[in-house]
């Protein structure tokens, strides 16, 4: 079994929705790494703000966070450059994927990729 984990909610939302998605992602995520499955995380959108909220040791799911970033693939690089977040992904170490080079961007992460490689894309 093997998951991609696509984050795009938007933290600056400010609604619990929100916070719903990036809770259940990761704890899906977690679900999966331990039944010992591949799994990884991709922030994506909007969702690439997650990387300084979820960084924070008071944010709800720091400790989620904490138990599976070992598994975070990278960030879009060119929504981080949309949503604002470069400075914050640069900050965290975390790769900047670009491997699906769209016309008009720094690249984004390629899902074609994923899906050839037999990942089940989630979107949360």
């Amino acid at each position: 079994m093997k998951a991609a984990i696509l984050i795009l909610s938007d933290p600056k939302s400010g609604s619990e929705e929100s916070l719903g998605r990036v809770f259940n992602a990761l704890a899906t995520a977690y679900d999966f790494k331990r039944h010992g499955d591949e799994v990884t995380i991709l922030f994506n959108g909007a969702g690439t703000r997650w990387i300084g909220e979820v960084a924070k040791p008071e944010h709800p799911v720091h400790d989620l966070f904490e138990q599976v970033k070992d598994v975070v693939a990278g960030v879009s690089c060119g929504c981080a450059d949309v949503f604002g977040a470069t400075e914050e992904v640069e900050k965290s170490g975390f790769d900047f994927i670009k491997d699906n080079p769209v016309p008009g961007t720094s690249g984004l992460p390629s899902l074609q990729s994923l899906v050839v490689d037999g990942y089940t894309v989630l979107t949360f």
